[in-house]
């Protein structure tokens, strides 16, 4: 990987603690930034007690990064208290680092059933086609044709992320099938026999 990939990768990671702070905003909407404090997140069960022994700077080091990145935003109410709120490109973010990290549980047994997804995205959308193509091909799908895939298993909570993230809706369509011609290459990939 060369430096302009790496460093594209750094400033589009986000650390534990940001996903964290971005989690909480979000659940909430709004937060007060004295809500931040790490007893304070410990009582919410928002953090864990590794995040809660580090020092108060790290937190508020991280809200002034995500706000660096554009990724919340401080706000002032009346009284003079700071919130905090996510920002468009702050959920997008959060949204993506969710579905990098997503993993499909894999059932003891196979149920027989393909699951098979399509999607027809215009050209002029062309990025967002490739980068559904990138995550089917990451979480572990088979490529059937270019914009045809297949997976053995349940995941259908997988794509209604996917199709909110990417703001697809009806462009995608997750169809279960149970028979399908010539699968012995996919049963080969998928490591499966059909009983």
């Amino acid at each position: 990987m060369n430096d302009l990939e790496k460093e594209l990768k750094q400033k589009e990671r986000i650390g534990k603690t940001q996903k964290i702070i971005l989690n909480i905003i979000a659940t909430a909407g709004i937060v007060s930034v004295a809500v931040l404090a790490p007893n304070a997140l410990q009582v919410f069960g928002m953090i864990s007690k590794e995040i809660e022994r580090r020092k108060k700077y790290e937190i508020k080091s991280s809200l002034s990064k995500l706000a660096n990145r554009g990724l919340v935003k401080f706000k002032k109410n009346k009284n003079g208290k700071t919130f905090t709120k996510l920002t468009q490109k702050g959920e997008k973010i959060l949204r993506l680092a969710e579905i990098n990290n997503y993993q499909i549980k894999k059932p003891k047994k196979w149920d027989g059933k393909w699951r098979v997804i399509t999607f027809d995205i215009k050209e002029a959308r062309k990025s967002t086609r490739n980068k559904i193509r990138h995550t089917l091909k990451t979480i572990g799908f088979c490529q059937l044709h270019k914009s045809v895939w297949i997976y053995p298993y349940d995941c259908e909570d997988f794509i209604t992320l996917l199709k909110a993230d990417f703001k697809i809706g009806r462009d995608l369509l997750y169809m279960i099938v149970w028979k399908l011609e010539y699968e012995k290459p996919l049963l080969n990939s998928f490591k499966l026999k059909r009983e």
